[in-house]
């Protein structure tokens, strides 16, 4: 009896007799030329991950349109100045995209508002004309120097500066 108490922790630690692929609930296994018989438990780990990846299309020429035109009639040229609003900006908030000059994307939100978006140096605002995806952080919010943005051509950028547009009143 003593070395049947020896080798059982042992038998525990061999493969089941049956196919190595296989994984059934639970498995039965018989200690040789003992007549014991064990169940031993079958453990499954599962890993759930989930990604949520927005696309920030183009805004289309007539809803462009439509954001000016319900902006107070001012001078025909109107300028705009940048005017700070942190570092991060609430990523759902985005309705659509155009490109700007040089590295410049323009952003225009849910709320009428339009933020000029800077690209790091060596990216072209030109890459993003069909839109960009954005992977959604656990904040919500898409910020200055961490989050990238994946143009549709391939492109992956940080924002380097982002300001909000306003009419200049000077």
């Amino acid at each position: 009896m003593k070395r049947l108490a020896m080798i059982a922790p042992l038998a525990l630690m061999l493969p089941a007799a049956g196919g190595a692929n296989e994984a059934p609930a639970s498995r039965t296994e018989r200690l040789q030329g003992t007549g014991i018989t064990f169940q031993a438990p079958v453990q499954h780990q599962v890993r759930i991950e989930q990604r949520v990846v927005l696309r920030i299309s183009p805004r289309s020429t007539s809803a462009r349109q439509n954001l000016l035109a319900e902006q107070p009639r001012q001078l025909p040229a109107q300028e705009y100045e940048e005017k700070k609003i942190g570092k991060c900006l609430p990523v759902r908030s985005i309705a659509a995209v155009q490109t700007g000059s040089g590295n410049q994307l323009l952003l225009y939100t849910r709320d009428q508002r339009i933020i000029s978006a800077r690209l790091e140096k060596a990216c072209r605002a030109r890459d993003f004309y069909s839109g960009f995806y954005v992977e959604e952080n656990k904040d919500g919010m898409l910020c200055v120097e961490r989050d990238k943005l994946q143009s549709r051509a391939g492109a992956n950028c940080e924002i380097s500066r982002i300001r909000q547009l306003v009419v200049d009143e000077d």
